[in-house]
C-alpha cells in the first residue's frame, strides 16, 4: 500500500510539530511520499512564514533594507533545525534567496521559498529524498498547470524511490521561473503527487479532525462528517467551507484515489474520508451547511419575458461585457433575478443598469444588497421527502425571511438567500432541525 501525506502549515510550525509529523509518518511504512507546507502560525498572534516572505520581498523590490525581516525568517528555520538537533545548514540557500530578492525574482518565487526550505528540513529530519517541486511540477506559457507533462516527469522521478519529500504550492514555468498555485495550493501538490504514484490513499493532515457539519464559529461543537463525496465537497467549498483546497480534488478524482482529512494533533481521530461515491448511509439527511455573505441581487421584471426569445442571453451578456460573473439566476414567468458578489458589482453598477435597459427594455429593475447565501448539501436529500419543507419550516420558526431559493436538478443541494443580519440564525436553525434533533 502507498500513501501520499501532505502536512499543512500549522502541522509544521515548530520543532514540536515536526516531531508529531515524524511520529505519524514512521507509524506506517506506507506513508512514503510527503508534501509539506511552509511553517504556519505557532500561536494566534504569530505570522506565517509565507506572509513574512511576501513582506520581505516587497521591501526588497522597492529597494528598501530588508535585513531585519530576512533575519527573522532565517531564525524561524534555524530555530527548528537547532531544536531538532539536525546536522544541516541552510546558509547557502538563504544567500541565494537573498540575492534573488535583490534581483526581483518575483513574488511567486518569494512565497515558494517557504515550502522549499521546509521541505529540505523535513527531508533531512526523516532521512527521505528531497525533490524540488520546480523540477517535477510544470505550468505552461499561459500559467496554467500542465498536468500531462507533470504526471510523466513526476511519475518517472518517483518510480523506484522508497520515499521522497516534494514541497507543496509551487512549480516552474517553461522559462524556468517559479509559479505558485493559489493560496493553500499545497493541497493541490499533494493530489498531483498522489495521482503520479497511483497512491492507494491521499492523507491531508491539518489542525482539524476533518470536516464539520457547519462552521464552529456559528454552531458550537458541530457534528463531524465521516464520509463526503467529491460533489458534496465542491458544493460546500464553493460556499465557504475551507478545510481543503477545492481545486485539489481533480487530480485524485480522475485517478479514483480517496482523500482522508486528518488532524496532526489528534492522529487517532478518523477524520473525514472524501470519495467519488459510497454505499455508506450518512448519519443525517444533510451532509453539511455552508454559506457566505456579501451578495447583491438584481431583480428584473418584464411582462411576457418567458415568450421573448433570447431574453436571458441578453441579460447575461450585459454582465459579461462588464466583467461581472453571476452566482445564481432564479427566475419566474415575468421575473429574473441575477445574484452577483457585492464587491464585483459595486464598481460597475450604473454601467450594468444602463446596459440592461438598452439590451432588455425591462418594466422595472430593483437592486437588493446585503444578501447572504446558504448551501444545504447532502447526497441523502434526494431519498428523503420533505427536506425543503423542513428547511423552510425551521427558518419560519426562527422568523427568518427567505429571499431566494435555488435548487439544482441533482437534488444534491438547496441554496437559500437571506438577509446578512439573519445569516447566523438561519444556519443554526437548519443545523438544529437536521442534526441537533438527532443527537
Amino acid at each position: 500500500m502507498t500513501k501520499v501525506v501532505k502536512f499543512g502549515g500549522s502541522s509544521l510550525a515548530s520543532a514540536e510539530q515536526f516531531k508529531k509529523v515524524k511520529d505519524i509518518i514512521t507509524a506506517e511504512d506506507s506513508r512514503r511520499f510527503v508534501v509539506p507546507s511552509a511553517p504556519g502560525k505557532r500561536f494566534s498572534a504569530d505570522t506565517k512564514v509565507t506572509d513574512m516572505l511576501y513582506g520581505c520581498y516587497d521591501l526588497a523590490a522597492k529597494g528598501k533594507d530588508f535585513t531585519k525581516e530576512f533575519d527573522a525568517i532565517k531564525e524561524r528555520y534555524n530555530g527548528i533545525i537547532s531544536e531538532l538537533g539536525l546536522d544541516m545548514s541552510l546558509e547557502n540557500e538563504f544567500n541565494v534567496i537573498k540575492a534573488c530578492f535583490i534581483g526581483k525574482a518575483g513574488r511567486d518565487y518569494a512565497a515558494s521559498r517557504g515550502e522549499f526550505l521546509n521541505g529540505m528540513v523535513l527531508a533531512n529530519y526523516l532521512g527521505y529524498n528531497f525533490i524540488d517541486a520546480a523540477d517535477v511540477i510544470f505550468f505552461d506559457e499561459r500559467g496554467q498547470f500542465d498536468a500531462k507533462r507533470t504526471n510523466k516527469v513526476l511519475s518517472e522521478r518517483l518510480e523506484g524511490l522508497d520515499n521522497a519529500v516534494v514541497p507543496g504550492f509551487y512549480g516552474s514555468m517553461p522559462n524556468d521561473t517559479i509559479k505558485t498555485f493559489s493560496r493553500g495550493g499545497s493541497d493541490i501538490t499533494g493530489s498531483i503527487v498522489a495521482a503520479a504514484v497511483n497512491a492507494d490513499l491521499y492523507e491531508n493532515w491539518t489542525d482539524t479532525s476533518g470536516f464539520l457539519t457547519t462552521d464552529p464559529r456559528i454552531v458550537k461543537d458541530p457534528a463531524p462528517i465521516t464520509t463526503i463525496t467529491y460533489k458534496e465537497l465542491r458544493e460546500l467549498s464553493y460556499m465557504g467551507a475551507s478545510v481543503f483546497h477545492e481545486d485539489a480534488i481533480f487530480p485524485v478524482r480522475k485517478a479514483g484515489i480517496a482523500i482522508n482529512i486528518k488532524n496532526t494533533n489528534a492522529p487517532e481521530a478518523p477524520g473525514t474520508l472524501i470519495v467519488e461515491s459510497t454505499s455508506q448511509k450518512p448519519a443525517y439527511t444533510i451532509t453539511g451547511i455552508a454559506g457566505k455573505k456579501g451578495f447583491t441581487v438584481i431583480n428584473i421584471e418584464k411582462d411576457m419575458m418567458n415568450a421573448e426569445l433570447g431574453f436571458g442571453r441578453r441579460v447575461l451578456e450585459v454582465f459579461e461585457k462588464n466583467g461581472v460573473s453571476f452566482e445564481h439566476m432564479p427566475s419566474g414567468i415575468d421575473t429574473m433575478s441575477v445574484i452577483v458578489t457585492q464587491e464585483e458589482f459595486a464598481d460597475k453598477e450604473q454601467e450594468i443598469l444602463a446596459g440592461l435597459h438598452r439590451n432588455c427594455h425591462p418594466d422595472m429593475i430593483e437592486i437588493e444588497t446585503d444578501l447572504a447565501l446558504i448551501a444545504v448539501v447532502g447526497r441523502a436529500m434526494k431519498a428523503n421527502r420533505g427536506t425543503a419543507g423542513r428547511i423552510f419550516s425551521a427558518l419560519a420558526h426562527s422568523h427568518v425571511n427567505v429571499k431566494m431559493i435555488d435548487q439544482g436538478s441533482s437534488e444534491l443541494n438547496v441554496i437559500i438567500g437571506v438577509s446578512e443580519s439573519d445569516f447566523e440564525t438561519a444556519v443554526k436553525s437548519i443545523y438544529d432541525i437536521f442534526v441537533e434533533t438527532k443527537l
